[in-house]
């Protein structure tokens, strides 16, 4: 149960953090790499934002006891 509980607390930050980066991409605020097509794209952002939220769900998941 404990290695369970460090692989979702491990997807949880992975996730979270490709998330919050998808997120700056589509707003345009992370311009990195050049030429990515995620660029200044709202989708990504929405896309981003429910990454992000799936990873606070995995994280919240594996610190319950």
């Amino acid at each position: 149960m404990k290695a369970l509980r460090g692989v979702l607390l491990v997807a949880g930050a992975l996730a979270l953090g490709m998330g919050l980066l998808w997120i700056g991409q589509g707003l345009g605020l992370v311009m990195w790499p050049e030429s990515s097509f995620m660029l200044a794209d709202r989708r990504w952002a929405i896309n981003g934002a429910v990454l992000a939220g799936v990873g606070l769900v995995l994280i919240w998941a594996g610190r319950r006891r």
